[in-house]
């Protein structure tokens, strides 16, 4: 559909198409949408990842207008509006589509409907129906819901913004006062989209709380946080190895899979495992990734073949522990939903399955719908014994042994998992996923996208509760020191810094204190617009992490996240930088939309970086391990030659 869109207003007779050498009517980005060549030989899309070279020309739009009440006096909001055409293609390049138009916010009950008024207060009355919404109205080529899944990135010093809706659309305004009005009244109608309130100081207070009211103005906000937060990890050991903004990712292996891989088990020590529709492939690993064929576990239509009586679907998540000797294996009861009421445990080394372990509480089967290590490096304990667990009100901890604290016969048809510590909500919070820090805390995500913090001591109450930006957080991980929290959300990425000062000048994080209202604005990490197009409509943000580490002093170096064909990388300290030209001419929460694509041929499964300890002398990071249905990749992260 994006397509066909595209090329009605190519053929549009009024369109004008500028060459490059035009310089009053010509945008100086068009080019750098171009696809560029990885070290493997495919094409991937030129992202502002390449700081150098595509910054430089991301001054789009130099164009030279009379004023606007001087070529139509009468226009209300007037634009000039563009449209680019070529996807990644090395013909891509922006266009004219209407060289002078308007645009209006309309309060709607119907996204496709036809509204009698095109201009004037009339127009933008609300609507009596209380399912009504506010659309983005351009010209009679642009008709969207204001919403996060537009994309809008805007450029102040050039009064643009760019958006996708059915293709990636560019509005010029005519003066500062115009381009103002527009993102104040867009951000006040995402407000009322989002949360059903209309934008004012006292809803604002309403939705976010006082002690977060920077969230909501980000202006106001203290950024001290982050600049001691840059000033430490200058400090860290790791240091004396810059991060170079001229590093590049090299494919070092590809190999084909047995099976649909359906997960990622990456090991710290020898070996790494793909979980796959058919059984589970052991790999080994090395200081450039993982690759060459070892034990293959067969699953034999849902059953074992080590003569086991249980019967599952394939597993969805794989938990490592016991020094990576044993692996809980998770799969769904219903497809399409991540609720299970139990888990089978492999014996790696033998390639068994040893028991089939059930969720309960009280004599009554639970269910549980994500589980996860005590800690960071708990998987490395030889000894391990217990485990997290997650339902949409619940969070506890699961023990392999009796209540006496003696690992329990394995023979048993059915031994039971121990809750030896947790807590069920009576309703409300809609838990979705969780991860743990180096020493055991706890962060949580929930559908209405607050973020919970929970201390190692309580599983009741969290000690720091952050408030939603209206997106479900789907997938969530958390640093080994506990300072920075990820968010994944299906458009956005959210980096949080859970530090503070507390009254008597200690520094503290929100996992072992409460911050009151000493905190920090987030930071996005998003995608452009014309790289989320390319991603597709129906591709979401997915298990976006840092790369992991599992010792004090260490600081994580890039972040990481699936979308589509998307493996998209950003380098964690740049994010941090309050003074990178990203952010520069931003208003509202600070966006980052500096990184590196890695693009495959399929769909990707999971996108995740090997443990530290394989990071060689050449290269500041550990391999990125890629994952698509077929195929698992390794890439080095290395100096440009």
């Amino acid at each position: 559909m994006g397509g066909a869109h595209s090329h009605d207003l190519v053929s549009d007779s009024d369109e004008e198409e500028y060459e490059e050498g035009n310089e009053e009517e010509h945008f100086q980005d068009s080019k750098d949408e171009t696809p560029e060549r990885s070290s493997s030989g495919r094409r991937r899309p030129k992202t502002p990842s390449s700081v150098d070279e595509v910054e430089a020309k991301l001054k789009a739009l130099k164009l030279k207008y009379g004023s606007a009440n001087t070529q139509n006096p009468s226009l209300r909001n007037a634009v000039k509006l563009y449209l680019h055409i070529g996807g990644n293609t090395p013909k891509a390049k922006w266009v004219t589509s209407e060289k002078l138009t308007s645009y209006s916010f309309v309060k709607t009950s119907n996204i496709d409907g036809q509204d009698e008024e095109e201009d004037g207060e009339e127009s933008e009355n609300e609507e009596a129906n209380g399912d009504a919404f506010w659309v983005l109205k351009v010209a009679n080529k642009v008709r969207v819901k204001v919403g996060v899944e537009m994309q809008l990135k805007t450029f102040g010093d050039q009064r643009r913004a760019d958006f996708v809706a059915k293709g990636v659309w560019a509005m010029k305004f005519f003066t500062d006062e115009e381009y103002r009005n527009f993102v104040t009244k867009f951000n006040d109608c995402l407000f009322e989209n989002t949360y059903g309130f209309e934008s004012n100081d006292a809803n604002k207070v309403k939705v976010y709380g006082k002690d977060f009211i920077g969230w909501a103005k980000p202006e106001a906000a203290d950024d001290s946080i982050w600049e001691d937060a840059e000033d430490a990890a200058l400090k860290s050991p790791q240091s004396a190895t810059p991060v170079r903004a001229n590093q590049d990712l090299r494919e070092e292996f590809e190999e084909a899979a047995n099976g649909g891989i359906q997960s990622l088990a990456l090991g710290a020590l020898d070996n790494s495992f793909l979980v796959g529709d058919s059984g589970i492939q052991v790999v080994k690993n090395f200081a450039h990734g993982i690759h060459g064929k070892g034990v293959f576990v067969n699953f034999d239509h849902g059953r074992q073949r080590s003569g086991s009586n249980l019967g599952y679907s394939t597993p969805k998540k794989a938990l490592l522990m016991r020094a990576e000797t044993n692996m809980l294996l998770m799969s769904p009861m219903t497809e399409g939903k991540p609720h299970t009421n139990g888990v089978h445990q492999l014996d790696i080394e033998t390639g068994k399955i040893v028991s089939e372990w059930k969720f309960e509480k009280d004599g009554t089967d639970i269910t549980m719908r994500d589980i996860t290590n005590d800690g960071k490096g708990a998987q490395l304990d030889p000894s391990g014994a217990t485990f997290l667990g997650l339902d949409d009100n619940r969070l506890c901890r699961w023990d392999m042994r009796d209540r006496n604290g003696i690992v329990q016969n394995l023979a048993n048809s059915a031994p039971v998992l121990n809750w030896t510590q947790g807590h069920q909500f009576s309703r409300g919070t809609n838990f979705q996923c969780f991860a743990t820090t180096g020493d055991g805390s706890i962060v949580v995500g929930s559908l209405d996208g607050k973020i919970r913090l929970y201390s190692t001591n309580s599983m009741r109450q969290a000690k720091t509760a952050f408030p939603g930006l209206g997106s479900p957080i789907t997938h969530v991980d958390v640093t080994f020191d506990g300072k920075w929290i990820l968010g994944t959300t299906d458009t956005y990425l959210i980096l949080i810094c859970t530090m503070f000062t507390d009254k008597d000048g200690k520094s503290k994080t929100g996992f072992n204190g409460r911050m009151g209202n000493r905190i920090a604005a987030p930071r996005l990490l998003k995608l452009t617009p014309l790289d989320s197009h390319l991603a597709g409509v129906n591709n979401k943000f997915r298990n976006a992490q840092f790369s992991w580490v599992t010792e004090n002093g260490k600081q994580e170096r890039h972040l990481v996240a699936t979308v589509g064909k998307f493996s998209v990388i950003w380098n964690f300290q740049q994010v941090k930088n309050g003074s990178h030209e990203c952010y520069h001419n931003q208003e509202g929460l600070k966006s980052c939309y500096c990184y590196k694509i890695v693009l495959k041929d399929d769909s990707i499964v999971d996108s995740r970086f090997m443990h530290d300890k394989f990071a060689v002398t050449d290269s500041p990071e550990a391999p990125l391990v890629i994952a698509t249905n077929l195929k698992v990749s390794s890439f080095s992260i290395s100096s440009k030659r």
